[in-house]
């Protein structure tokens, strides 16, 4: 058989997140590769007991569901998002098999082969394989720790007079950065005068490490949240378990119900049951005391990693602290490709996630992304260990090839 897939998929290509995790699968390599919750901070037993109490609702608990997701789920998420002054209601949201169908979702509604969206550089590495499997053009914008340049957003739009700028503006995967209410206000100010819809992604948001600094969502800051230029996402993963697959998207009608209407025709729904146990599960339990527990174990693994690659006193290597999230932003010697060292570091027992998959653009070959929140503080000691033995080997080879 002569197989003859579709034109997209020259465009496709693997997750070099994915594809990593492959090499730590039943040996042992550490991984600080993958943007993985610590196990230990999810809620097992509560999460049975949930399940357990979803079947009291019969076979309701096992059959198909509305495609815009299980309705007091919806309801629950609705009064959260009020309480981040992002005043919606049920008609303005739908629950999506994890945040990235979201994406995945609204491209395929809103935008058409050879439309741009601008982005950040680097950004999400699975949206930027999104972007390019669907023949979408991503244009990344000029930034810095702040957010987006505003005189380069202007001249980008004034350019290639972009349909979408995709963002994620508090503790942006992979850099851990922070928009500040200018950048995030000065966005939305250039994209309403300009017809240009924001799709804000915000899965990182609840894990915040600054105490009570406001980091308005851009959503939060339109003032017409009912005809509004932002389509909001964000997921339980990182605050329940990824396990869930549960997401949501909030936006006006208009463009909620387009992505229903593309969601029947791709998956139908997302897990019944699973929505409902989660709606159980959030019925009784105290989120708002667990995510301060996952806020604190995550910011002391953040330390502990910080303290160790400080200590090991690289030459040449940089990173900013950050305030929020799940990574660190790590660049290296100008001399280092990160894909070769992650060859030596595997060898050695460690894995991460070099920093060209990231980049929409002019892809920097000397960056690489570090996850603190899976590996416990002895396996993060042996991680970061191993990964100074690699790297002291990749520029004693580098300095070998000079001198000969």
């Amino acid at each position: 058989m002569e197989y003859s897939f579709s034109k997209s998929v020259e465009a496709l290509s693997s997750s070099a997140v994915r594809e990593i995790l492959k090499l730590t699968q039943g040996n042992q390599v550490l991984s600080l590769a993958g943007g993985l919750p610590a196990e230990d901070s999810f809620p097992i037993a509560e999460m049975r007991e949930a399940f357990d109490r979803s079947f009291d609702l019969g076979a309701k608990a096992l059959q198909y569901g509305l495609t815009d997701g299980y309705l007091p789920l919806r309801e629950w998420v609705a009064e959260r998002m009020k309480q981040k002054q992002m005043n919606v209601g049920v008609d303005n949201m739908l629950l999506t098999t994890g945040s990235q169908q979201a994406v995945d979702l609204l491209c395929r509604v809103y935008l058409d082969e050879g439309d741009v969206v601008l982005v950040e550089n680097p950004t999400y590495l699975a949206a930027v394989q999104l972007f390019q499997f669907r023949g979408i053009r991503a244009i990344p914008v000029d930034g810095d720790d702040e957010g987006m340049d505003l005189e380069d957003l202007a001249a980008k739009i004034a350019k290639y007079r972009p349909k979408m700028a995709y963002v994620i503006p508090t503790f942006a995967n992979p850099t851990g950065k922070v928009w500040s209410m200018e950048r995030r206000l000065g966005l939305l100010k250039q994209c309403k005068e300009n017809n240009i819809l924001i799709l804000e992604d915000d899965p990182y948001g609840e894990i915040q490490f600054d105490g009570s600094a406001p980091y308005r969502s851009i959503f939060s800051l339109d003032e017409h949240p009912t005809d509004s230029c932002v389509v909001y996402t964000s997921t339980f993963s990182k605050i329940v378990a990824p396990g869930l697959r549960t997401g949501w998207a909030i936006g006006d009608t208009r463009v909620i119900q387009m992505m229903v209407k593309a969601k029947q025709a791709v998956d139908l729904q997302s897990s019944t049951i699973d929505q409902i146990a989660l709606h159980q599960l959030l019925s009784r339990f105290d989120l708002e005391s667990h995510i301060a527990k996952i806020r604190a174990s995550y910011k002391d693994r953040m330390e502990w990693m910080h303290e160790l690659m400080t200590k090991q006193q690289w030459d040449g290597v940089t990173w900013e602290k950050p305030r929020g999230g799940m990574f660190l932003w790590v660049n290296l010697p100008e001399n280092v490709d990160s894909e070769k060292l992650l060859a030596l570091s595997v060898k050695e027992g460690v894995a991460f996630v070099p920093g060209k998959p990231f980049y929409a653009e002019e892809a920097k070959s000397n960056t690489i992304r570090l996850n603190y929140t899976l590996l416990n503080k002895e396996d993060t000691e042996l991680a970061i260990t191993r990964l100074g033995k690699a790297l002291a080997q990749y520029q004693q080879q580098n300095q070998a090839v000079t001198q000969a």
